[in-house]
């Protein structure tokens, strides 16, 4: 079960941005749970419940991480399914990618993403960018809930 403040679906298939987005979120105190799936197709079968994600909590992520360049399905296909369902449309989703190709960034925000973030070399700059995705998403923005009503309205 996620601890109460929910927690962020991070998808990325390179070990080395993981370990960094995970060390930038600790080192600025982002609280969240962070849950982690290596490729496209896991982040799908996460979200759907589907496979090893069977028995997961019900609640769904405060937001999605998503790198593009991933293995089995691509960040832009989760996009666009997630998008496409009523289920997972007002997840905020933010592109996480070291691609500056101006088709994939016009193509993500066509398809209905929050923000498009390309990722720093320096790790320095990378830090920060990650902490400010993360107290944005985690703990600032307050999330719609699938009826159109925010959660501060249902408190």
């Amino acid at each position: 079960m996620p601890n109460k403040l929910g927690y962020i679906l991070l998808a990325d298939d390179n070990a080395n941005d993981l370990e960094l987005t995970q060390r930038a979120l600790a080192q600025y105190k982002v609280a969240n749970e962070i849950v982690v799936v290596r490729d496209g197709a896991e982040a799908l079968d996460f979200l759907y419940r589907r496979g090893p994600f069977t028995n997961r909590h019900e609640i769904d992520p405060l937001v999605v991480l998503l790198d593009i360049k991933m293995p089995k399905v691509d960040g832009i296909e989760v996009l666009r399914a997630m998008k496409a369902d009523p289920r997972f449309q007002f997840i905020p989703v933010v592109m996480l990618t070291s691609s500056r190709q101006g088709p994939d960034v016009d193509e993500c925000y066509q398809l209905g993403a929050n923000a498009y973030v390309v990722k720093p070399v320096d790790f320095a700059q990378f830090a920060d960018a990650v902490k400010t995705i993360g107290k944005f998403w985690a703990v600032l923005n307050e999330p719609r809930t699938p009826n159109g009503a925010t959660a501060a309205a249902g408190k």
